[in-house]
Formats: structure tokens, sequence, C-alpha cells
């Protein structure tokens, strides 16, 4: 970070997890603050050490100061959590001018980890509870202790994840490493905790869980009971864990404490004042260039039904080039946003994408990118929040429903999580269940938050499934929590009625057979890419009147690809719907907006479902089924030769038996949202 900023030090805490537990807090403070992370010795970057010595708490408490040292930051802001917390009061009471705020969260006491207990050592023929912390279970059943142990970290529902990253963190040491950090008196600090917390000189802030069912809620209320001076926060649950379950609060106490800031420029509106204009903040997704184009018919119509409507778009690339050339108002703060479209790029293998799984690796994102989303809607003032698949936007404003401060409407174009795996017992699909049961609880318990919620799609266009086992068939929840909208299409199909024109308005020789390939917004498709272009020759041998037309988006470079003899690469295309519109044949990903407008308009395509990718293998599968529309191919089971036949066959396919969407859909989503300002 800016190192002309004020420093924050995040300590480590006990070797069971490195500097990682702290990925939720470390991009909401840097955008504030130069952040510094350590680990401790024996797990993730440190060295890998069995020697006692190097976990005496006093000692990692100089390596810390060693750090600073080396870096040359004569002060800075420390925060810890559990251990850390301990460490961070023992750093405050031992180096005073070294620390000029401190953050203990769920601290816990040295002789938690330290203590001798007799049981440590002693073997039995089985381990119950907390018997678990036994030397002889963790060289036996390690990572069963480590599951043990961040259940009771992350001990509320729907923690699954963090459970999970938690678990994997401590396989990064070993039982022995693990051994050496506790049961051992040698390794308490010199110092008593009376004399630590006289000596402590700074502002001080502590923070506990009710629910902690690592650290002793009590160890905290004692320590602010001899500092009645120092700041104390309770949090009614999130456990021990509680800078990942209540993450949002956690940054913005710490955040506050430590001094961000205010914003330089505010808007005060006064309840009764009279207003001329209405403001909007538009969140749109970047997942599929999809969501931008109905998201900006939506727009069109709103502007229209609500006089002089401002609407500012809260969203990154490739978003915000659509946007660009739309000349549509985009937050500055835009550029803050976490990039969703390179995380989906790195998850994916070649044309297959865990779309859920990369939903959950996420949540570092989720919750970077609605910290962003926070400081916008608190420095501007907003008659509407917009968000289409918001996810991150949605889910914390159910976790957090006192911060929303203006009507929410939230779009989608899909309910639920399935499973690629279909077997009930498979841990897939106990996870999108619970991850489904989590959303259908948050909006039972709050259904103030989605004052506008809004399905792109008819009823009928939703998957016939349940939730999950016990849970609510998928169509019989939407029809009752959103409104259906109809499909929304980026423009009017009728206007593309003459093909002859609309080709020779774009370039195109009108009475040259036009194939289009295309593979969507982000990188993933490149696979699909090569592979329709290596189709081609075996096409033009049969058609070479035809021409084809390989697009590579905002985010694949043209200039990579293959080029062939009647073959046109183009990179990111404008309005890229117009020319889908006249197309004799799209060659596409499975994504739901091509795939519809396709549909709206009667073209012929090919559609290839990303691999393991739930909403295109199950969703949009049943969409397009539903309105007989495209035919689907399998990717790996097609070669180039099977694709130009499938090609070759479809360029003479008869539409007229689509199910076309009705038109009317961002009418009447505006509609409904425009009732909200």
């Amino acid at each position: 970070g800016d190192q002309r900023r004020q420093q924050v030090l995040l300590l480590p805490t006990w070797q069971i997890a490195p500097s990682l537990l702290w990925k939720m807090q470390v991009p909401h403070l840097a955008r504030y603050f130069r952040v510094i992370t350590y680990d401790p010795p024996g797990i993730g970057g440190a060295e890998r050490t069995e020697d006692p010595a190097a976990f005496e708490l006093d000692r990692v408490v100089d390596y810390g100061i060693s750090l600073l040292d080396h870096l040359g930051v004569a002060s800075a802001n420390v925060v810890g959590l559990s251990m850390g917390g301990a460490y961070g009061l023992w750093m405050a009471g031992r180096y005073p001018e070294r620390v000029r705020r401190l953050v203990a969260i769920n601290s816990a006491a040295p002789e938690w980890a330290f203590a001798e207990l007799p049981t440590f050592w002693e073997r039995r023929e089985s381990y119950e509870g907390w018997e678990k912390r036994n030397a002889h279970y963790w060289r036996e059943h390690y990572q069963a202790f480590a599951t043990f142990f961040m259940e009771n970290v992350f001990s509320e529902p729907h923690s699954t994840k963090p459970i999970e990253d938690a678990v994997g963190w401590a396989l990064q040491t070993t039982p022995e490493i693990l051994i050496r950090t506790v049961a051992n008196h040698a390794l308490l600090p010199r110092l008593p905790l009376d004399e630590v917390l006289r000596r402590i000189e700074c502002p001080v802030l502590l923070m506990y869980a009710r629910d902690d069912r690592i650290a002793d809620p009590a160890t905290t209320r004692a320590v602010a009971e001899a500092r009645p001076d120092w700041e104390m926060i309770e949090f009614e649950a999130g456990g021990h864990g509680v800078n990942v379950r209540n993450a949002v609060r956690v940054n913005l106490e710490v955040s506050r404490f430590l001094g961000v800031p205010p914003p330089k420029r505010r808007t005060l509106r006064r309840a009764m004042a009279r207003r001329q204009r209405r403001r909007a903040l538009y969140i749109s997704s970047p997942i599929g260039l999809g969501h931008v184009q109905r998201d900006l018919a939506i727009a069109r119509e709103l502007r229209q039904l609500v006089d002089g409507v401002e609407i500012e778009w809260l969203a990154q690339h490739p978003v915000t080039q659509v946007l660009a050339d739309a000349g549509e108002k985009i937050h500055p703060l835009s550029s803050a946003l976490a990039s969703e479209s390179a995380h989906w790029e790195q998850a994916a293998r070649e044309h297959q994408l865990h779309a859920f799984q990369a939903l959950r690796e996420m949540d570092e994102i989720f919750l970077a990118n609605f910290m962003v989303f926070r400081d916008v809607v608190r420095d501007g003032t907003y008659d509407v929040w917009i968000g289409d698949e918001a996810w991150e936007v949605d889910y914390q404003l159910h976790e957090n429903p006192e911060l929303k401060t203006a009507p929410f409407a939230f779009l989608t174009d899909f309910v639920g999580y399935l499973p690629i795996d279909r077997n009930e017992d498979s841990r897939e699909s106990r996870l999108t269940s619970d991850y489904n049961a989590e959303m259908i609880e948050q909006v039972d318990r709050y259904p103030r938050v989605r004052d506008c919620a809004l399905y792109i799609g008819d009823y009928d266009d939703i998957i016939p499934e349940r939730f999950g086992p016990g849970l609510p068939r998928i169509p019989d929840w939407t029809s009752e929590h959103l409104a259906a909208t109809g499909y929304i299409t980026s423009f009017e199909p009728s206007d593309y009625a003459d093909v002859r024109a609309v080709r020779s308005r774009l370039g195109y020789d009108p009475d040259r057979p036009l194939v289009i390939c295309t593979v969507g917004g982000t990188g993933v498709g490149e696979p699909l890419l090569r592979k329709a272009i290596a189709a081609w020759p075996l096409i033009f041998a049969e058609r070479p009147e035809a021409h084809y037309v390989a697009v590579a988006g905002p985010r694949i470079d043209p200039a990579s690809l293959p080029q062939h003899e009647g073959l046109e690469v183009r990179g990111y295309v404008r309005n890229l719907h117009e020319h889908l519109a006249v197309a004799d044949l799209a060659i596409v990903q499975g994504g739901l907006g091509t795939t519809m407008e396709l549909t709206a308009t009667r073209r012929p395509f090919l559609y290839f479902p990303l691999a393991n990718h739930f909403e295109q293998v199950h969703h949009v599968a049943h969409r397009l089924d539903t309105h007989h529309a495209g035919r689907r191919l399998h990717y790996a089971e097609s070669s180039p030769e099977a694709i130009a036949q499938a090609a070759l066959q479809a360029l003479a396919t008869d539409t007229s038996g689509y199910r076309v969407p009705e038109p009317g859909g961002a009418r009447r989503a505006a509609s409904l949202i425009a009732e909200l300002i």
C-alpha cells in the first residue's frame, strides 16, 4: 500500500491459521490504510519449525515489531483476533510507542493456548468434544480435529465456506508443530496481564461475540472492567470467527475506530425538501454482457416513466465499456471494485466452469465490493438502488438490514442453485441446498429488504425442481416472492425484420449467408471460439459463399486467434445483438442473454453450455427447451468436424416453432421500479 498512509498491522493468531484469516478485512482497509500482515512460524509462508521457543507469545510479538522495523514503520494501528488479540495487548503494553490504536477481537487469554492440561497427553479409546484437544488425537486424526475446531470457530448455521477454507488452512501445518505451540508454560508471556493493561497508553477497541465457543467472552469483559476508558462492542452473534460471519460490521467498526476520514463532499437531504430530480444507483452484474444490455433497456424505460431521473452506474469491466459506449454515467468508485470476470476466467478450464463453486470462492470479492457499494451510498443520495444479480448487495443487506437507506429493487433471471451431481447425498447437493436454505431464511426474515423483486422471464420458464430436500419447489417459491416481467431484450425484434436492409446497414453482403460465433463477455469461451474457428474451413468447403465472423469480445485478444480464408475475426463489437439478429446461424455458449436474443429474433443457433455450469446446464437449457429454441451440443463430444456438420444442418433450420418471448419486459420492469421512486 501507499507508504504515506497510516499503517495497519493485522496480527497473526494461533498457528492453525495463516494471515489469510484477514481476507475479509484487507481489501476494505487497504482502500484507506497501508495494510501489513505476516504469518506466524509454522504455517502459511513462514518457516516450518518444531522449536517451541519460536511460538513464545513474547517472541511472536517481537516478530511483529521486527517487521515494522524492517519496513521503516515507527508506529502502526494494530488489530488482532483470538490469540492475535492477546498478541496485540502485549505488543501495546511492551511497546507503547509503537502502537497508535489497538483493536482486539474475541481475544483469547494466553492460558487458553498454553495451559498444561493433563488430558492433553492422555491416550483414550475414543475422543468426544473437547477431548479432541489431545496430542494423540492430533497425530492420528489431525484433519478430523481441524474440522471439529473450525466448526466451533464458525458455529453459526450456513458456515460451510469459512469452515472449508479454515480446514484447508489448518492442513498447511502439522500435528507436531501444533503440539509445540500449546501445553507448555514456557510459552506464556513474562509480563502478567494486569501489568500489561496498566502500561497500555493508546486508545483500544475491544470486540467480542456473545456466542464465541473458543475464547471465553468473560475474558474481554474482564479487560473492559479493568480499563473502563476503552471502547467495547458486543456482537449478539457471529461466533469466534465474527470477522467473517459479521464481516461488514467488523469492517465498519474497525475503520471507524482507526479513523477513516469522512468524504470530502456530501449531500445532506432534508426529509421534506422539494427536489427536482430523482436519482437511481444501478448495479449491473459483469458475468455475461446480457445483464447490462437488459439493464440499459430498463434504464431507457425508467427515464420515460420518471421525468428527469438521473441514473448512475456502479459496475466493472466489461460492463463499463458497454455503458461508456451508451453515454451512461459511471460512478468513479467503480474502479475500486474487485474483478468478478477475472475470477471466473481463473476458475475456468477448457470449456468448463463449476459456477457454483466459483460463486462460493467469490466470498471475499463479494464482501470487498459490498464495502465499495456501502461507501457509494453513504456518500451519495439515491432514491432507489437497482441490482441486477447484485448478489453481494442482496446478501449483505439481508445480513445487515440496518444499512438499507433506500428502496432496493433486485433482479435475476434464475432462482436456486442446483447441483451438477444430482445424488441427494452428494457433497454438492448438500451445499447447494444449504445456500438455498439460507437465502429462503433471509427473505422470510427480512422481506422488507427487497422492496421489488423481479424475475426476468415467465413463470413457466422456471425449472420444475426443488431448492433441496425438504425445501420448497422453485416455481412455487418464486411465484410468491418475485414478480415475473417476461424476458427483457435490449431491442425491439421487429426492428430487424428486414434482414437485407439491416445487413446492408451493418456492412454485410445481404446475399451471402452470415455465420457468427460469439462466446460472451469473459475469456472463458476462448476454447469454444478456437474450436469453432477450426470448424470453419470445413463449412467453407461446402458453403464457400458464406461469411464467417468470429467475435472475440472484450477480454480475448483477436490477434491471438487463427485466420482462415472467408473468416473475419473481430474484437469487441458494439451492439452485437444487431449482428446476431440478422445472422443465418449463430454458434454461442450457453449463456441466457445471447440465446434468448437469438430466440426473440428466430435465428438458428447452436449452443454449448459450459460443463459444470449449473445455470447454463440446468436453468438456461430448460428455458430454451420451453421455447423450442436452439440446438444443444456438448463441447467435449464435439470435434471441429461435428461442429461443421451441425452448422451446415442448422443453416437450413426452420425456426417457426420458436416460442418467442412477449415484448414489453423492460417496460414492465421499469414500471415496477418506478413505483419505488
